[in-house]
């Protein structure tokens, strides 16, 4: 139930530009291709996919051991209990590693997609600083020009 409160987005969260020169049918075709890469990248399973199994699983192993923990300390009144517990505890640890692995999941289909965009032509916009002129001159002084020559020796 808590991994239905995990949602990640199917496709990629980066921007990505049509290339000098392409034509934007030809940016959504490679969009097009790029995501199937991306995607067959990442073991073929989307990133919310990911996340609802991992939170699943989570939940099912939590659940197992609460009840065999609780069956130990309580017998069978305690084994409900440690199911019940175990699901409670093992659905929220779910939730958590079902996040993390969207994130993981989205991070690496981002980056296989940027790179097949990229290599096809497109551009991918990059974070840094901008400026409008540029930079100034080296922030050090020159060096002292060299003395003169000493004068010639008396004769």
């Amino acid at each position: 139930m808590l991994a239905a409160c995990v949602s990640v987005p199917e496709g990629p969260s980066v921007m990505v530009l049509p290339g000098s020169g392409k034509t934007f049918d030809q940016f959504r075709y490679d969009d097009v291709d790029c995501r199937n890469f991306a995607k067959f990248q990442i073991g073929g399973t989307s990133a919310s996919e990911a996340a609802a199994d991992s939170a699943a699983k989570s939940a099912v192993v939590g659940t197992a051991i609460g009840a065999a923990a609780g069956a130990a300390l309580g017998g069978r009144s305690g084994a409900a209990a440690g199911a019940g517990g175990g699901l409670l505890l093992g659905s929220a640890a779910g939730a958590g590693a079902g996040e993390t692995s969207a994130y993981g999941l989205q991070r690496r289909y981002d980056y296989a997609y940027i790179q097949c965009m990229y290599a096809k032509g497109h551009k991918v916009p990059v974070s840094g600083r901008l400026t409008s002129s540029p930079p100034a001159g080296p922030s050090y002084a020159p060096p002292p020009p060299p003395p003169p020559p000493p004068p010639p020796p008396p004769r």
